[in-house]
């Protein structure tokens, strides 16, 4: 179903895939938009080892996008060193493939904020945390993207260890 990569020498494997959604802090989410048109929007999200979480209004152009057609696609870009001198960039991204959905049950869209406000600021209180949380419940919307298909790829250079990594 989903297309083997090209230049396979360059895939990243599914433990250093895992790393790469760890360490981002942000993606873009691409959905099937309006009159057919790709919508992708970058996005803050946590992963916690299996799926992936996002936060949003309760009414919009995604939400829209989400109930049409709820397969997705999210990109991570964990390093771009741009390499002038070569006419080149050393990246490395994940792109992970799968179905997204609202969170409609309240213990599910709880716990799913909690890992997102862990992420953003981990040395804050519990307290602390709580109260933002409730500050913007009412208006808060969680996400949920379960997984189908997860790919990574990095630049040659750094297959070859030519370049350090972050």
């Amino acid at each position: 179903m989903f297309r083997e990569m090209r230049r396979k020498k360059q895939a990243l494997p599914r433990q250093a895939c895992d790393q790469v959604l760890q360490r981002g802090t942000a993606g873009v989410l691409a959905l099937l938009g309006d009159g057919g048109y790709p919508y992708a929007v970058p996005l803050s999200y946590v992963y916690d080892g299996e799926k992936l979480y996002f936060h949003c209004a309760k009414a919009g152009h995604k939400l829209d996008a989400i109930r049409a057609e709820p397969k997705a696609s999210f990109c991570v870009i964990d390093q771009d060193q741009i390499v002038p001198a070569e006419y080149t960039t050393y990246f490395r991204s994940v792109i992970a493939f799968g179905t997204v959905r609202i969170l409609e049950d309240e213990q599910a869209k709880r716990a799913a904020i909690e890992k997102l406000a862990v992420k953003y600021a981990p040395a804050d209180s519990a307290a602390n945390r709580a109260r933002a949380i409730e500050r913007e419940w009412a208006p808060l919307c969680m996400l949920e993207m379960t997984i189908d298909h997860l790919s990574g790829k990095q630049a040659i250079e750094l297959m070859r260890g030519e370049t350090e990594e972050p």
